[in-house]
């Protein structure tokens, strides 16, 4: 060979060993990238081209897909009942991606997890088409669609929990949407998907999860924890030194007010304080426990906790790390800073009516391969000791006396042991808005136990009528029944 042809010869092995280079170079180490291109298509039409697995609740599959054969896309997703369990799904689709289950468990519902590499290197052998696993939800049917029926007209969220696991019956979020709605690319999707974002009610929003409400009386059941657990209050029937009104701490005469008149909140026991929601004894008493004591209870049940997964992602509740006296005595009756989503504050009711042990919440019980074979059982977990079980028993009494006999009456079950609390917590500038109703509460019966949070963000109630009491308890009562079967 002579010496033009043998350096061409070299020249051309050169560039097939730099083509196959580069050849392994995108398929192995730029796989992952070009897969989450956005500009990849081949990624979603890929997913799109076998039949995803199901979100199941109740035994009965809330998802569904449906055969179009479209160019590019063989199926599409949709939805059973769609607007009502909107809050747990999610959505799918082959437009504007997922969110929710569907997006946190995607490699199951794809058939993409790698637990799942043998089942699929099986059906590959066998020719059998490729099938996404199910994903099992802890929810209550029951349970949801009370939630559901009572908020109707309304717009607000509700979140039952059982509190001795913390696995999550119910979530409920209104005004909703149906996923199945923006679940395609056609011109039909897109305009209902820009009707969706743009809408002003904010369908698309889960204010069981990821909206936070000034939480108003609803957290003097954890300013009454504080001043149990540091003995501040050593017994909730011996009248407390309260004085109505309140003026604040270094403010220049600057009161805290109870909400109506004459109501028997002068020095009240915090039984009664708890019962009639005397803003007065709690400001006080959140005043005397002190800033950071106060930081410290709010904590243990569940607020500032950033990392927080069910396991979709929720938005943390807070209460200010910083703040002077006056800022906590109204930190400490759920105004000034402190915002809590309601599945935050069912974690309250879940932790008092646990004996003071507050579990970690969660929606996902298994996940399935295509066959039925369990792939991964959700184990009960402790989140924290939220307050010790004496403490725990007082809070329940106070709470039973405020279904009994105070604001709660509204949420009583005959022969089933309830206990409440309703909140008003104020709203715009200045109180100018109507204020958020909330109620948060639980329930035992014949072994099984059910705690329940329910904020009415808005309704067609005149403003004077809107309360826990008469908007946020009967719904709270709907949930606890259906579970009881009372």
């Amino acid at each position: 060979m002579n010496k033009p042809i043998r350096r061409v010869s070299v020249f051309c092995m050169l560039l097939v060993l730099a083509l196959m280079i580069r050849a392994n170079w995108v398929q192995g180490l730029d796989a992952s990238a070009l897969n989450a291109n956005v500009h990849n298509k081949r990624t979603v039409i890929e997913a799109y081209s076998y039949p995803r697995g199901d979100i199941i609740v109740g035994g009965n599959s809330v998802t569904k897909d449906l055969l179009v054969n479209g160019n590019f896309y063989k199926y599409r997703r949709a939805y059973v009942n769609g607007p009502m369990y909107a809050p747990i799904t999610g959505y799918s689709s082959q437009a504007f991606g997922s969110n929710l289950l569907e997006n946190v468990e995607d490699p199951i519902l794809s058939g993409n997890d790698p637990r799942l590499f043998f089942r699929n290197a099986l059906d590959t052998l066998t020719g059998k088409q490729k099938q996404g696993g199910d994903v099992v939800t802890t929810i209550d049917p029951k349970v949801q669609q009370a939630g559901w029926d009572g908020l109707q007209g309304k717009k607000g969220a509700a979140v039952a929990i059982d509190p001795s696991t913390g696995a999550i019956l119910g979530l409920v979020s209104f005004p909703s949407y149906d996923p199945t709605s923006i679940a395609g690319v056609t011109s039909d999707f897109a305009t209902n998907w820009k009707k969706l974002t743009s809408d002003p009610s904010q369908p698309m929003l889960n204010r069981a999860l990821r909206a936070t409400y000034p939480p108003g009386s609803t957290f003097k059941l954890i300013t009454a924890a504080a001043a149990l657990e540091t003995g501040k209050v050593t017994d909730i029937d011996a009248p407390t030194d309260s004085p109505d009104p309140y003026i604040l701490p270094g403010t220049n005469n600057v009161p805290l007010p109870n909400e109506t008149g004459d109501t028997g909140c002068k020095n009240a026991t915090m039984n009664t304080a708890l019962a009639l929601s005397c803003n007065t004894v709690f400001g006080k008493l959140g005043v005397e426990v002190g800033p950071q004591r106060m930081l410290q209870e709010a904590q243990k049940f569940g607020f500032n906790n950033s990392s927080m997964t069910i396991p979709v992602g929720v938005t943390a509740s807070n209460f200010d790390a910083n703040m002077n006296l006056a800022q906590t005595a109204q930190s400490s009756i759920g105004q000034f800073d402190t915002r809590a989503t309601p599945l935050q504050m069912a974690m309250v009711a879940a932790a008092i009516c646990n004996n003071g042990t507050l579990m970690k919440p969660y929606l996902v019980a298994e996940e399935r391969s295509a066959s039925n074979s369990v792939i991964s059982q959700t184990s009960p977990t402790q989140l924290s000791q939220a307050t010790t079980p004496d403490v725990a028993a007082k809070l329940q009494t106070m709470m039973v006396n405020v279904v009994k006999n105070g604001t709660g009456t509204t949420a009583q079950i005959p022969g089933v042991e309830v206990g409440g609390k309703t909140g008003t917590a104020q709203h715009g500038v200045n109180n100018d808005q109507n204020p958020y109703a909330w109620f948060v509460s639980w329930a035992k019966s014949g072994g099984k136990q059910i705690a329940v949070a329910v904020v009415v963000e808005d309704s067609d109630t005149s403003r004077g009528d809107i309360s826990g009491m008469h908007l946020a308890a009967p719904i709270a009562k709907n949930m606890m029944q259906a579970y009881l079967g009372k």
